[in-house]
């Protein structure tokens, strides 16, 4: 009422905050599963592998829409878009505004409690070792940014990323209503593209440029300022640039061999067909027409009745 504004910083506090949102998240995956999902299900009668594949992409749009359109308010509320020097200005941002630590706390809840619904959901044993690298690899750039005072860059960042995947599962979706249709898998591959340049360039500005114009920062644990200090060493931040370069080329390049799989499947599937439509047309032209409708016995045409089709010349009296 007084204007005061109230910021928090992450403690070990946040583990518990962290377990009880993880029960939520359980709670509305099954919300979701059950009320919707499954009744789509039913409808469709798909295989055991479509219904898995189906099952995760449902859920996973759920979670990406909810992300994108949350991400999108708090960096429009708290102008992170209209001011990108805020992404490193007054560096490190050590104190949160309420809705950038909740939503941090969030995320880290919805890829935790991802861990027992592998059990939960029945998840083939093939597919285990993926869906852990996944849930893994966010969980490390969440804890990431949120440990390192990068919450502003890593805000961005989701939402990118989030968008990108909203597009793929969504895709996936209608793929499984419909495997003819995949207009929705090209716009995903034009959406990656252009948010892969993006997170390459925001990495580039903030860690390679913007960073090294911030005033030294040095460890000051009763601040909360614990891992700051790093980005003041070149070497950690060239490193840090160096993995950030490396793993986006990764991502890429299986995103190319991806696509030029799925094109040369595409083409093959296309001169197949071709092939079978002109064979078909050939059997079409050998094949004998038949001129008279009656059958052969012993060499003499016979009409259907056992009479000869031919006339008879009658007889003069």
């Amino acid at each position: 009422a007084d204007g005061e504004l109230v910021q928090y910083h992450y403690g070990l506090k946040d583990l518990v905050t962290i377990l009880f949102y993880i029960f939520i998240a359980i709670i509305l995956h099954a919300v979701v599963q059950e009320y919707a999902l499954d009744k789509i299900n039913r409808r469709l009668h798909l295989s055991k592998v479509k219904h898995s594949k189906f099952n995760e992409s449902g859920q996973l749009v759920a979670f990406h829409l909810t992300s994108v359109i949350w991400c999108l308010y708090v960096v429009v509320t708290e102008e992170y878009i209209s001011n990108p020097r805020s992404l490193w200005e007054n560096y490190p941002h050590v104190y949160l505004p309420f809705q950038v630590k909740f939503f941090y706390l969030c995320q880290l809840a919805y890829w935790l409690h991802a861990l027992p619904e592998l059990y939960f959901q029945k998840v083939r044993k093939e597919e285990i070792p993926r869906q852990l690298r996944c849930i893994a690899l966010y969980l490390l750039h969440i804890a990431g940014a949120y440990l390192l005072n990068l919450t502003r860059l890593g805000l961005i960042l989701l939402l990118l990323q989030y968008l990108a995947e909203f597009f793929f599962h969504m895709a996936r979706l209608v793929y499984f209503t419909d495997e003819n249709n995949e207009k929705l898998f090209n716009v995903w591959a034009v959406v990656f593209v252009v948010t892969r340049l993006f997170t390459l360039t925001l990495y580039i500005l903030v860690i390679g440029f913007g960073l090294p114009r911030v005033e030294s920062q040095a460890l000051d644990p009763e601040r909360g300022n614990l891992f700051s200090f790093l980005f003041n060493n070149i070497l950690f931040r060239m490193s840090v640039l160096l993995l950030v370069c490396l793993f986006q080329a990764s991502v890429m390049w299986r995103f190319i061999h991806f696509q030029l799989r799925r094109w040369r499947e595409y083409w093959n599937e296309q001169s197949s067909r071709k092939r079978a439509a002109a064979a078909a047309g050939s059997k079409q032209q050998t094949k004998p027409l038949k001129r008279d409708s009656g059958y052969h016995e012993n060499g003499v045409v016979k009409a259907e009745n056992g009479t000869s089709p031919r006339t008879k010349k009658l007889k003069s009296p």
